[in-house]
């Protein structure tokens, strides 16, 4: 009799697709991060206040929820592989327009607005489309397909660093952008929109007419692609609560990336060693998703997702006393952890509640509270020390900011 069959002896292709945004997402979610690296070069060049030179920042995030709520529709009608191309193209335009810039007000339209409209969309695509592909191994996917966050920090960022101490900031973005085409252009090949394409339902399951129509598997795969409308997801409490949980999340982890290294330096930390904090913050991440993600599958979501904030709390309160470089060390792995454990169990979480209906556009929408606090936490960090002097007062926001953080997770529930 024809039966619901795993795919035995043949590579599942939705490891392909996740493999594909590892290594973009290594290009993207790494020039992000870099951005603490490139902070007093660009600072110094254009006589930039740290308000001033961490709005650049704070502007590219804002932009980039924009171009993700586009792109989270475009994606809903025309998949990814067309996204990831036009994300690859303003990507390295963009890098390397900055790299030309001859005024401070110039990299407001070269890297924030140019960088943003390639690099916004980059966490829906991922997330959204791997969604699709996955169902009982979402958490596991998700872990992986964003692993490049960790990945680029790792790598990325010591690069930049390299590269400025070798030749200047201005070549680096030059070198970063033309990578960024090289990799992103033909590797945006690869990406296939959801199991349909190949015939087979999520986790690599295929299907034969008569069991499949009456398999449990199947019902739950059917219901989980009806989903929710997003007039209906906004109607629920729920959605309301993963706004604001993007927001904070993303309010404390852009402060800390942008602020450490050059708050590390103040303190009389060297350069170098003050980049290698971001490339521990990058392993902790890329450690986080492969571990936690796969809790996430086993223990669930929601609880894998407020163990990973208690994580982050603990972090922030360290971080907030931290004097020597071995304190910013143990500070880089735990942040890092925390942050990739927590990032794929609440994406995983989106789309158990949500359903596939939607999930781009709803992706996207989420995308903008996460934009805004992206945006906020930078600046806020370049204000507090252009008063103060001194992060100190930023990084307690920080920890403010995620132990709301985690009461909001304990009230997101299923209410359809």
């Amino acid at each position: 009799m024809p039966s619901l069959t795993r795919t035995k002896g043949n590579l599942f292709y939705g490891w392909v697709v996740v493999a594909t945004f590892l290594l973009i997402g290594t290009i993207c979610y790494g020039l992000n991060s870099s951005f603490g690296v490139f902070f007093k070069s660009i600072a110094n060049e254009f006589i930039l206040t740290r308000t001033a030179t961490s709005t650049i920042f704070s502007v590219q995030l804002a932009l980039g929820c924009v171009f993700a709520l586009i792109g989270g529709w475009f994606l809903d009608r025309h998949g990814p592989k067309k996204l990831m191309l036009l994300i690859g193209l303003f990507t390295g335009l963009g890098l390397l327009l900055t790299s030309q810039a001859k005024a401070g007000w110039q990299l407001f339209i070269s890297y924030s607005l140019l960088v943003s409209t390639g690099a916004g969309p980059i966490w829906v695509i991922t997330t959204a489309t791997t969604l699709k592909w996955f169902d009982k191994k979402r958490g596991l996917a998700l872990g992986i397909a964003g692993s490049g966050i960790g990945l680029g920090a790792i790598a990325v960022a010591p690069l930049a660093a390299y590269l400025i101490s070798e030749f200047d900031w201005r070549m680096a973005y030059i070198i970063m952008g033309l990578i960024a085409w090289l990799m992103i252009l033909p590797l945006s090949r690869l990406l296939k929109r959801d199991p349909n394409e190949i015939g087979t339902l999520p986790d690599g399951v295929k299907t034969s007419s008569a069991e499949a129509e009456l398999s449990e598997t199947r019902k739950e795969v059917s219901t989980q692609y009806k989903g929710l409308s997003l007039s209906e997801a906004c109607r629920i409490r729920s959605f309301w609560l993963f706004g604001a949980i993007w927001l904070l999340y993303s309010f404390c982890y852009f402060l800390m990336l942008t602020h450490i290294v050059p708050h590390a330096t103040d303190i009389g930390i060297p350069a170098m060693k003050a980049a290698t904090v971001i490339s521990l913050i990058g392993s902790g991440n890329l450690a986080g998703r492969l571990i936690m993600g796969k809790v996430a599958d086993s223990i669930g979501r929601k609880k894998t997702a407020i163990t990973c904030a208690l994580l982050l709390v603990g972090a922030m309160a360290w971080v907030t006393w931290s004097h020597d470089l071995w304190m910013y060390y143990i500070f880089g792995i735990v942040f890092g952890f925390s942050h990739g454990g927590l990032e794929p169990s609440l994406g995983a979480l989106i789309g158990d509640i949500f359903g596939m209906r939607s999930i781009g556009t709803i992706m996207g929408i989420l995308e903008i509270a996460w934009g805004v606090g992206a945006a906020i936490g930078p600046a806020i960090g370049g204000l507090i020390f252009d008063i103060n002097g001194s992060y100190s007062m930023a990084f307690v926001a920080g920890l403010l900011a995620v132990l709301i953080l985690v009461l909001l997770i304990s009230l997101v529930k299923r209410e359809t």
